[in-house]
């Protein structure tokens, strides 16, 4: 499969996956409006770009060893399937407005920063990103054509599935019931599962 094709399904995956920055963005939607929810989608995509940025660091040192692409690259996929269990099982509570962080003053730059933090400062995320790059630079290598090809599609249809988050809030606003997001869970947390058995098995089919 295609780098780009992988990085799309992927990053459409994600796009779908329930978390605090999931309920902030289509919250701010319906009570900000399109404007300010779509400033702060730019936040949490600044947020995924730094936190991959960084994770390509931390892979390139641990990769520079080959012997170590199949141990990591086999502990990403794991960790993926892993994700993918606790999402499917996970069940989902709508947050509150007041439940989610608020900077003092209101504005463009306030809503910029609160994506940008409420992304970053969300542990799991770090695992998530620094195992797919281990992952997909184990299958590519390092900082080679494919690697970037693949991370333009995942975080390009990420932020685009954000502006249309954003832009549908006002309309998916009345669907958007506990047992429907459990639902989207369940979906979403068998494609990670999927995701990482295949990482693993082209993994394993490179030694």
């Amino acid at each position: 499969m295609a780098p780009l094709l992988e990085g799309i399904l992927l990053g459409l995956t994600l796009a779908i996956l329930l978390g605090p920055a999931f309920f902030a963005l289509l919250q701010t939607a319906m009570h900000r409006g399109f404007r300010s929810a779509a400033i702060l989608a730019m936040g949490v995509f600044l947020s995924d770009i730094s936190m991959v940025y960084l994770s390509t660091i931390g892979a390139e040192r641990v990769l520079e060893n080959k012997g170590m692409h199949l141990y990591f690259g086999i502990i990403g996929g794991f960790v993926l399937i892993g994700t993918g269990i606790y999402t499917f099982t996970r069940k989902v509570v709508a947050a509150r407005e007041s439940e989610l962080p608020e900077l003092k003053v209101p504005g463009p730059l306030t809503f910029l920063l609160k994506g940008f933090f409420l992304n970053i400062t969300n542990p799991f995320l770090w695992i998530f990103w620094m195992s797919v790059v281990i992952s997909v630079s184990s299958n590519y290598g390092i900082n080679t054509p494919d690697m970037y090809v693949f991370f333009l599609g995942l975080l390009g249809t990420v932020i685009l599935t954000d502006l249309l988050k954003c832009y549908g809030a006002h309309l998916i606003s009345g669907l958007l019931k506990p047992r429907v997001l459990t639902t989207v869970n369940r979906v979403v947390g068998v494609f990670l599962v999927l995701f990482g058995i295949l990482l693993i098995a082209r993994i394993g089919m490179g030694y």
